[in-house]
């Protein structure tokens, strides 16, 4: 059995003695007030600890969550700088308007980047279906910037190269991206007449706009009535000769208007077979092709318009126009073209519909995995 221990009331010593020992612990702290034990000073002071370290947290996490709010609407408005890996920039994202870059003014950029460090950030909107290794951007604007900070570090081999400030502008709809790309050009650096005609094209082809005539009214919308007329007109020369003109951003106002109103009059064939005639070496040569096809349509006599029923058209030929082009019985034109690597075949006609089309697409699917 456990023996019990007495317990012993303390003496009137040992109760000064344990007070003084409490008095020079607690030594310094200031009093709450007369006859507040110990025990509750240290609680009340405690307590006013946690109160302002409280307050202090509460301060700081509005501050955090007021920039994180800044942040966002940044963001939002596409007014975010960010320092981006240039190889998670997609610049083949959108087609260019830009067809040629001149090495001159290339080298003059990489030289002024080299010395200066980049001036203006690109453009770019983030794209979808992001990898392990973090989100890829499309390129919006700056396709030469881009170009000149990749040739540095190539070159250089420098890792301050190896990203490029770039503004994160919001995820658009596809008109408003091309309208914005167009008018970044035409600002900086004007586009040539064939430039400005084939964007249109492209654009009303990937579906930002419903035709060529809207995609040069909203690509355009700034220019006057002349200049978008003018636009059209080169329009028409990239849809009809595109695929074969050599040096067609050589061609001027003067000529590029001649060569389409002998498109609007049917001399498609004519002009295409002069074409497939000769290999030439510059923008003259390739002129030197196409003119005596223009003199000579330019010279026969026009027939009076009279009045009454429209004459019908002649019959449409059939078969093989060109090298690259087949025209079908049911008036359906197919081109064959390359752009960069890729190859592409554009179709026109009537006679095509969405049923129809997507026929071809599983019968060429089906071709392809023979």
């Amino acid at each position: 059995m456990v023996k019990r221990r007495r317990l012993e009331t303390p003496s009137s010593d040992d109760l000064t003695r344990i007070e003084e020992q409490f008095r020079r612990e607690t030594l310094g702290r200031p009093s709450l007030g007369p006859g507040m034990a110990p025990i509750a000073q240290v609680a009340a002071e405690s307590a006013s600890l946690a109160t302002a370290g409280d307050a202090e947290a509460r301060a700081a996490r509005l501050r955090d969550q007021a920039d994180a709010e800044r942040l966002r609407q940044a963001e939002g408005q596409g007014l975010l700088i960010l320092e981006l890996p240039v190889d998670r920039i997609d610049e083949g994202a959108m087609i260019r308007d830009r067809m040629v870059m001149s090495e001159d003014e290339m080298q003059e950029l990489r030289l002024s980047i080299a010395a200066n460090g980049l001036r203006l950030p690109i453009e770019v909107f983030e794209l979808g279906g992001a990898s392990g290794q973090g989100p890829r951007y499309g390129l919006l604007s700056g396709y030469r910037r881009l170009h000149a900070v990749r040739a540095l570090r190539d070159l250089t081999r420098d890792a301050k190269y190896d990203r490029i400030r770039a503004l994160v502008r919001p995820r658009t709809q596809a008109d408003t991206a091309f309208v914005a790309m167009v008018e970044e050009n035409e600002v900086r650096e004007e586009l040539s007449h064939f430039e400005r005609g084939r964007i249109a094209v492209i654009a009303a082809n990937q579906g930002a706009f419903a035709n060529v005539e809207d995609a040069v009214n909203r690509l355009f919308a700034t220019g006057s009535k002349a200049k978008r007329s003018k636009v059209r007109s080169f329009a028409l020369i990239f849809e009809e000769l595109g695929d074969m003109l050599r040096f067609p951003e050589a061609l001027t106002e003067k000529r590029g208007l001649r060569l389409s109103a002998a498109l609007r009059d049917g001399a498609e064939a004519q002009l295409r077979k002069a074409l497939s005639g000769g290999a030439p070496d510059g923008a003259e040569e390739e002129w030197q092709l196409l003119e005596p096809v223009l003199t000579q349509l330019e010279g026969a006599p026009r027939s009076p318009p009279r009045g009454g029923r429209p004459r019908s058209k002649q019959p449409v030929q059939q078969g093989w126009i060109d090298d690259l082009t087949i025209r079908t019985a049911s008036g359906i034109t197919i081109r064959r073209a390359r752009d960069g690597n890729a190859h592409v075949l554009r179709l026109e006609g009537r006679a095509l519909d969405s049923e129809l089309m997507d026929s071809l697409m599983v019968e060429i699917q089906a071709l392809l995995e023979r």
